[in-house]
């Protein structure tokens, strides 16, 4: 990118920036009460429960058959505060690699204190996973699957020394 793209994209932030956000004493309720639960696709049920719950020490606290396609698993696991990573698997169905695309998913960002943070990466390392450290706080990776992690260690609703809720 050119100095002047880079110097639109920052205008074009800062004017979305006056135009929306509001201070933290003005801004209104949250309609919602939290995120329930995140789905993602997996190929093989028992490597993503090998994975999630063994690598990421992730438990598992369902396993149900997906009303919508039948012979298909939804399944669970706890990511603490009362949140869940949820998957389904769909068997016969050719699905492609993991994609991004436009509207789909970049990254999931789970935060873990950092005692657990520093003993993730280390599981992770153990099992031969691939990962990238960013700002001491952050390891991005992926699933078996392809799909893309972040582990933070930052506190929810910061990231990075910065407040964002």
């Amino acid at each position: 990118m050119t100095e002047l793209d880079l110097h639109r994209i920052e205008t074009e932030r800062e004017r979305i920036r006056a135009t929306y956000l509001r201070p933290v004493g003005e801004r209104p309720a949250s309609s919602a009460r939290g995120l329930h639960h995140v789905a993602v696709l997996c190929a093989d049920v028992e490597r993503t429960v090998r994975f999630y719950e063994g690598v990421l020490e992730f438990p598992l606290t369902e396993i149900v058959e997906n009303r919508d396609y039948k012979g298909s698993n939804h399944f669970f696991f706890d990511i603490g505060n009362g949140n869940l990573l949820a998957f389904f698997d769909f068997p016969g169905l050719d699905l492609g690699p993991y994609a991004e695309v436009l509207g789909g998913l970049h990254h999931i960002a789970i935060s873990v204190e950092p005692e657990r943070w520093e003993r993730l990466k280390n599981n992770l390392r153990s099992a031969h996973v691939e990962y990238q450290e960013e700002s001491g706080t952050s390891i991005y990776f992926r699933d078996p699957d392809g799909t893309r992690l972040e582990l933070i260690a930052d506190p929810l609703g910061e990231m990075y020394g910065l407040t964002v809720l």
